[in-house]
């Protein structure tokens, strides 16, 4: 008896470190943004409505990272070059004077040619630097900047005629350096459907919880596909009917969160995106993609074009990132016409890196938790770099040190974690 105890003592313990370990990153950030929370003195209502916006905003760029991951690209830098179609886009539409939806649904299919071309261009690439995929997507990134400038500062207005005052620079030569999307695109998709997040709170509840029943419906005469499934069922039950019981009780006491509003097309987008990517990785591409992650060579016996593939996935990246951009944008309302795209590839890396992935794998969950740790992060280390040090531009130097810092500390806190998870097996 006593020896089974052990036993399963042990066997508890090791069940507990491989949970630390698989989670380190995302634990570690979870901590740190409650203590962030707590020093910087943020109100909930404020914090919760800051957190939506950069949600809605980054959400989608940062789903855009997935389908590299699943073929083997690793952690794909290159999605700036997606960002600047998306910018090449709206500078399109603004100069021909769309907006609001109809502006938005056109800069989405002006961005795809040039998303789709820089894609193939960046898959051709990678097929030719097997191995250092990463840092071929950071450098590229950097190329394709310089060229970015050298159309937009000097070839606009000299080789490409534009005649608008307001993007173009006096000297006739060269855009501006902040295009303002005020009267135009923004808020182009957020404004579309606009809803309080009580109600909003029980709509995303409603939909969890009648999710959560018909997977149990679909799959109970059918085996539920482990324990994982089992738990993801419940998890979604448990969480859909406390949405909807928070949701109903803040609406019936007209509390503060009522004055809260969640621009529902976003999210709409966002979950549609979530749902295309969960169902691709089912189809035989997305077969074919992971495959191909998870040992090329494996791949090549079984008959599958390792190179066409590993091309599609940066293909479907980019134009996934172009429209990201183009989601961004809109809601910020202004871009920096030759900085807005610099740091895109940074921070939806860093986001996805905190959500728990790695180089290797990466799910929607992870990525969806990341975004929302990262701007928590984002929002709260001004204000506690100011409680703290005493100075509101340290508060800023503060917030720099964590947005760049994560990166590293996330990739060497994953080898960490593959070293641990090697000593445990």
């Amino acid at each position: 008896m006593s020896e089974s105890v052990k036993s399963k003592n042990r066997g508890l313990s090791l069940g507990t470190r491989k949970f630390l370990t698989n989670n380190v990153v995302t634990i570690l950030f979870v901590l740190v943004g409650l203590g962030g929370l707590k020093v910087s003195g943020l109100s909930i209502p404020f914090f919760l409505d800051d957190i939506i916006n950069r949600v809605a905003r980054n959400g989608f760029m940062v789903l855009a990272l997935i389908i590299p991951v699943l073929a083997g690209l690793g952690l794909n830098f290159a999605v700036v070059l997606g960002a600047m179609a998306g910018q090449t886009a709206i500078i399109m539409a603004t100069h021909w004077g769309f907006g609001g939806i109809g502006g938005i649904l056109l800069c989405v299919v002006l961005s795809f040619p040039f998303a789709y071309v820089m894609g193939l261009l960046t898959g051709k690439l990678l097929n030719k630097t097997r191995g250092k995929e990463m840092i071929t997507t950071l450098i590229l990134g950097f190329f394709a900047n310089g060229i970015y400038q050298l159309v937009y500062l000097i070839l606009i207005g000299t080789i490409i005629p534009m005649n608008n005052e307001v993007l173009v620079l006096s000297s006739g030569v060269g855009l501006r350096t902040t295009i303002d999307l005020t009267d135009g695109l923004k808020f182009g998709l957020d404004n579309v459907v606009k809803i309080p997040l009580t109600l909003f709170s029980v709509l995303a509840g409603a939909a969890a919880a009648a999710g959560a029943v018909i997977q149990y419906l679909v799959r109970r005469r059918r085996p539920l596909g482990g324990k994982a499934r089992l738990n993801w069922m419940v998890a979604g039950l448990v969480f859909g009917i406390a949405s909807m019981v928070w949701g109903v009780y803040q609406m019936l006491n007209q509390s503060m969160f009522s004055f809260l509003r969640v621009p529902a097309v976003t999210f709409a987008v966002i979950v549609l995106l979530c749902w295309f990517i969960h169902y691709f990785t089912k189809t035989k591409l997305g077969q074919d993609m992971r495959t191909v992650g998870q040992d090329s060579h494996v791949a090549d016996v079984a008959g599958i074009a390792t190179d066409k593939i590993r091309v599609t996935a940066m293909i479907m990246s980019t134009v996934l990132a172009a429209w990201g951009q183009i989601i961004f944008l809109q809601n910020m309302g202004t871009f920096s016409t030759y900085g807005s795209h610099e740091n895109v590839g940074m921070f939806a890396i860093a986001s996805l890196l905190i959500g728990g992935a790695s180089v290797a794998k990466a799910t929607i969950s992870q990525a969806l938790i990341g975004t929302v740790l990262f701007h928590t992060m984002f929002i709260v280390s001004p204000l506690a770099g100011r409680v703290l040090f005493g100075d509101a531009q340290l508060g800023e130097f503060f917030r720099s040190f964590v947005a760049y810092g994560i990166i590293g500390l996330s990739l060497a806190l994953h080898s960490w974690k593959k070293r641990m998870q090697g000593k445990l097996k």
